[in-house]
């Protein structure tokens, strides 16, 4: 009987020297996370801020709320176009965004975010997933201090709002027009003067004139923003975002300090954003469509040869930004991905 007893002090002893130990690892309890994470998106804006909003639920369930990303609205800590200097220096600790908002900082990260005459959700997905592109995206992002996840994928767009009817590509020439992206530089080679503005100040911009006209995103989302209101003439398809890729940006050193654990389980609430806001997104266009069709909106397709100047302009576009180093890795990457695709594509998906 003694011997049992000492060899169950001994059993315990070493027990809960096991379990300091682990403790002191921080593996086996990890620190609880509150971190900040600053929109690009208002939290009600359909789609686009409420996938934001689904995030911080899904994490804190997945969590058992250890991990909570707080929304924060637009303006609330930095200005929607500031997110990235802000996650970068450690100001917040997380964004939510899309990479194409980046240009004027990362030309690169423009072809994370939508890719005129691109490819569909799919492809992109998988060139980013297969392909060399997750790669590539957190190497150009860890130098600028920034790890991040893609957190979302929608499908196309449409290609703009406009206070008059364009019945040519000279009809375009001389407009002012708010536009995203890599598009926008497409855009000016047609004659138009862009500009990037942030969701919530596109339209007193087209009601005051500043703007004659405008894209956004797709029409759940317009309808929403209520564009028709000041412009009727609605257009597609969305050459420009035929689909587009949404992020979690985190302050790299904030990432590093997460456990394995953590890192998983944000890692797999994004992918199951991606599933959710594409599947979202396809349900709810056609329901937006009629109803902007109530409201007095035009919609018009453009014609061939107005797709076919645009993929022209495009390819000028291509060869200008390949001067940069890392958005022609980029693009190679990409484009190699989508050629090899073709063979597959065509054979495998009605045209």
């Amino acid at each position: 009987m003694r011997l049992r007893s000492l060899l169950t002090s001994a059993l315990v002893g070493l027990a809960a020297v096991g379990f300091a130990a682990g403790v002191q690892t921080g593996e086996a309890r990890a620190q609880s996370v509150q971190w900040n994470m600053q929109s690009t998106y208002p939290g009600s804006l359909t789609q686009l801020g409420t996938l934001g909003k689904w995030i911080q639920a899904e994490l804190t369930k997945v969590s058992g709320g250890e991990m909570v990303l707080e929304f924060q609205e637009p303006g609330a800590i930095v200005p929607a176009l500031e997110v990235f200097d802000a996650v970068a220096s450690g100001a917040v600790e997380a964004g939510w965004s899309t990479p194409g908002y980046w240009a004027g900082k990362v030309p690169a990260l423009q072809l994370f975010g939508s890719v005129p005459f691109g490819p569909n959700a799919g492809e992109y997905l998988a060139w980013y997933y297969f392909g060399g592109g997750k790669a590539l995206f957190e190497e150009i992002y860890h130098a600028q201090g920034i790890h991040s996840v893609i957190c979302g994928v929608i499908a196309p767009e449409a290609s703009g709002w406009f206070k008059k009817e364009i019945n040519s590509v000279d009809d375009l020439r001389g407009l002012k027009m708010r536009f995203f992206g890599l598009g926008a530089k497409v855009m000016e080679k047609m004659g138009v003067s862009t500009q990037l503005l942030a969701g919530g100040d596109i339209f007193p911009a087209l009601e005051l004139g500043t703007i004659d006209a405008t894209e956004f995103s797709m029409p759940a989302i317009d309808l929403n923003l209520g564009f028709y209101q000041v412009a009727k003439h609605y257009y597609f398809p969305g050459w420009h975002q035929q689909a587009t890729l949404f992020d979690l940006m985190m302050n790299k050193d904030a990432w590093d300090g997460l456990t394995e654990t953590q890192q998983a389980q944000i890692e797999a609430v994004c992918g199951a954003a991606i599933t959710h806001g594409l599947a979202e997104g396809e349900a709810i266009q056609f329901k937006a469509l009629q109803d902007l069709k109530d409201k007095g909106v035009i919609i018009h397709r453009w014609p061939p040869e107005t797709l076919a100047a645009l993929e022209t302009a495009w390819g000028e576009v291509v060869e200008e930004q390949k001067q940069n180093a890392d958005f022609a890795r980029v693009w190679d990457s990409l484009s190699t991905f989508r050629e090899n695709y073709k063979t597959w594509k065509e054979l495998g998906y009605l045209n």
